[in-house]
Order: structure tokens, then C-alpha cells, then sequence
């Protein structure tokens, strides 16, 4: 038996099958991708033995493109089960629950309906989910699905962390900041301890989740005590497309100047701002860095604004901590481009932080890339959410006496 994983990004969908074992999983033995980040959509299935296939598909609809990759897991020549009942339990990456789920848990109708509730603050994200959770009442209409929320890691932010110095009444109605990107926070925090052979209890870290969408996180002994997202998904750095944070007097004034409704704003917030916004050609780093290679001044100054917020919100991180361990970089633009890295960490050579630099140009996975006399480490680790959340989902299988 085996554990499906759904993982809805704003730009992609990953997938990932786990034998379900009797301890938590360890490797999944099958991965599917789907990547509308550069034009079309980028389909990819690999096994442990490598890459068996990769096309470009010309259909952009969501439930369509992941019916047709999860077939593939049961038919046709790669197919890696007999059967889909081989399948013993789903689990989806959520990003927005509300106050109400702070847990992973089973889906229900009830949570369904919480999913979409909070549709409005995660509008890229839960939409995404809900398409998945039904795609799987299609194929595997008798299996449990389980919801985990990136919301969850967040939940011991201290009120201080927490609540908008706006009326009191915005924390009653459950207007405040949750935090997102939990589940990788979560996973990489707990990559760096292993890596760096300590005990997460002992370590302050600050873990830069950066990729399409992007946040940081402080976690002092394992728990999350600051973070750049908010109420929704919205706030913080610089991203793809999103603006990150802007001074809401901008708001104010499109609204009386430019007549803008709430569905523009959403627009132009979440889809048509961030490294597209300044750069005029793209919310995706890999066109950003070659636009800046071939002089194109927009291109430059969207990446000099990028890594500004980036330092900018690692300062806050640490001040929030009181200082910092380990500087943790994780998620696909983190991963893939030293040179952000690299300048990310220019500004904290005050801290006694040095990167070596032959390490880092390497973009090694899973590895401390900071040199020798650093008085603060530098952990590149490969964003792994599916294992988290197969490790919930083989959790909540014992509790259903799915296990052997």
C-alpha cells in the first residue's frame, strides 16, 4: 500500500507516491511535476532510476493535466502500480485553513467547506487544493484524503508576532497573522539540525523559503517565532508576482484615483506586481537573471529590489531572534541561484557570516555552504514538503488502522 502526496503551488503541482510502511516514510518511489512557470505547462515523472518522462502539454487546466499525470501511475508503460487501489491514503498541501485548522486532519465536507471559505486570502493556493481533492474523489473515490495545513507550524507565533495593531475587534473576527509556508519552514529546520549535527532545541535559525512565492521564518528550538507572511500569502518579500508588502496608503489612493475594486487589486497585487511588476518581461527568476545578463535595466533593478527585501526581511528575523545560528536557504530560487545567495549574505558579514564561495557556486543539495571560520552557518536544503506531509498522512494511518 501507498501514500499519495498533492503539493498545489501557485505555479506547479507536485506529486509524490510513499510506501506505507511501518515506520514514517523515508524516499518516495515515484514523482510527478507539472511547472506553468515559463509558458505551457512542463510535465515530469521520474522513479529512482531516473527521468522516464517529460513532455510539454498544451492544456493549462489544473484538474485535466493531474488526472492525465496520475494515470500515468497505473497506466502505460511507466506505470509503477498494478492497480490505483494500491493507494491507501491521500494527502494535500493546504495553505489557508483559518483559525479552525491549525492541524493536519482528515477531509471532510466540513473541511472542504473551511477550504473554500478562506478561498479569498489564498487565492492562488486553495482553489488549487480543492481542484486536487476533487480530482481524487474521481480516481479514488473510497480512499481518505488528509488536509495539512501550511498554517499549522506557525500556530505558536507569540501574540506580539501575531496580532495587527489595528482595532482590537480584527483579532476577534480572525484577521491576523498565520504564516505560511509552514510545512517547508517545518522540514527545513529540521534538515539543518541533521546537517549540522545539533539538536534543533539548541539552534536559532532564520530559513529563507524562496521561490515563486516566498517567506521567511525565525524558529528558535524548533518553533516558529516570526515569519513574513501574514493573513494571507500576500504579505512580506518581493515575489514572482506578488508585490509583497506595500504601504496601504498605495491602496487608498488607486481606489479614489483609479476607481479600483477589490478584484483589481487582487489582480494587481497577486498577479501582475512582484519581479513582473518592475521587470515588464517575467515573474520568473530564470528570465529576471537572463534579462540582467543582457543588460536589460527593468531586469536589473528587479533583481536589486528582490535581494533589498530579502536582506531586509532577514534583518527583522534576526533581530527578532537575538541573533542566529544558521542562515537557511530552501525552495527553487534559493536552491538554484547562488548569486542570490551570495548577495543575500554580502550584507551580513558584520555577523562574522562568510560563504564559501566554491561551495556555494556549486549549489550543493542538503549541505553546509557557509567556509570553515564562519561564525554563522549557511545550510542549503532541498525543499522535501511531500515527506512532511506523507509523515502526517502515515500518522493519521495508524489512527485508521491502515497499516499492516
Amino acid at each position: 500500500m501507498n501514500i499519495l502526496i498533492l503539493n498545489a503551488g501557485s505555479s506547479s503541482e507536485k506529486c509524490a507516491l510513499y510506501p506505507l510502511e511501518r515506520n514514517p516514510p523515508s524516499e518516495p518511489v515515484w514523482t510527478g511535476t507539472l511547472d506553468w512557470a515559463q509558458g505551457g505547462v512542463k510535465l515530469l515523472v521520474k522513479v529512482p532510476q531516473g527521468v522516464v518522462l517529460a513532455n510539454v502539454l498544451p492544456c493549462n487546466e489544473r484538474a485535466h493535466l493531474l488526472t492525465h499525470l496520475l494515470k500515468t501511475l497505473w497506466s502505460g508503460p511507466h506505470r509503477v502500480l498494478e492497480d490505483p487501489s494500491a493507494i491507501a491514503i491521500v494527502g494535500h498541501r493546504v495553505v489557508h485553513g483559518g483559525p479552525d485548522y491549525r492541524e493536519s486532519t482528515l477531509v471532510t465536507p466540513r473541511v472542504q467547506a473551511a477550504i473554500d471559505q478562506y478561498t479569498p486570502f489564498a487565492p492562488n493556493h486553495n482553489p488549487a487544493a480543492r481542484a486536487g481533492m476533487a480530482v481524487i474523489e474521481q480516481l479514488l473515490p473510497d480512499t481518505p484524503q488528509v488536509a495539512v495545513f501550511d498554517t499549522a507550524f506557525h500556530r505558536t507565533l507569540p501574540p506580539t508576532a501575531t496580532l495587527y495593531p489595528g482595532p482590537y475587534s480584527w483579532l476577534e473576527r480572525g484577521i491576523f497573522r498565520y504564516g505560511f509556508h509552514g510545512i517547508s519552514h517545518e522540514y527545513a529546520a529540521q534538515q539543518t539540525a541533521y546537517i549540522l549535527g545539533q539538536e534543533l532545541e539548541h539552534l536559532r535559525l532564520i530559513v529563507c523559503h524562496l521561490g515563486h512565492g516566498s517567506s521567511l521564518a525565525a524558529i528558535h528550538r524548533g518553533q516558529s517565532i516570526d515569519t513574513t507572511m501574514g493573513f494571507t500569502p500576500l504579505e512580506g518579500l518581493m515575489m514572482g508576482t506578488r508585490s509583497g508588502s506595500v504601504d496601504p496608503g498605495v491602496l487608498i489612493h488607486l481606489i479614489r484615483e483609479d476607481s479600483l475594486d477589490a478584484d483589481a487589486l487582487d489582480r494587481l497585487l497577486n498577479q501582475e506586481s512582484g519581479l513582473l511588476g518592475i521587470s515588464g518581461r517575467s515573474g520568473d527568476m530564470r528570465d529576471i537573471l537572463e534579462g540582467k545578463k543582457d543588460g536589460d535595466p527593468r531586469a536589473v533593478l528587479a533583481f536589486d529590489l528582490y535581494i533589498h527585501h530579502v536582506r531586509a526581511y532577514i534583518g527583522a528575523m534576526l533581530a527578532a531572534l537575538g541573533g542566529v545560528d544558521a542562515l537557511v536557504f530552501t525552495g527553487g530560487v534559493a536552491e538554484q541561484v547562488c548569486e542570490v545567495r551570495a548577495k543575500a549574505c554580502a550584507a551580513f558579514a558584520f555577523l562574522g557570516l562568510t560563504l564559501d564561495a566554491e561551495k556555494n557556486a556549486r549549489s550543493p543539495q542538503n549541505q553546509d555552504i557557509a567556509a570553515p571560520d564562519s561564525k554563522v552557518r549557511v545550510v542549503l536544503v532541498q525543499a522535501c514538503e511531500a515527506w512532511v506531509i506523507a509523515r502526517e498522512c502515515w500518522r493519521l494511518s495508524r489512527v485508521l488502522g491502515l497499516q499492516a
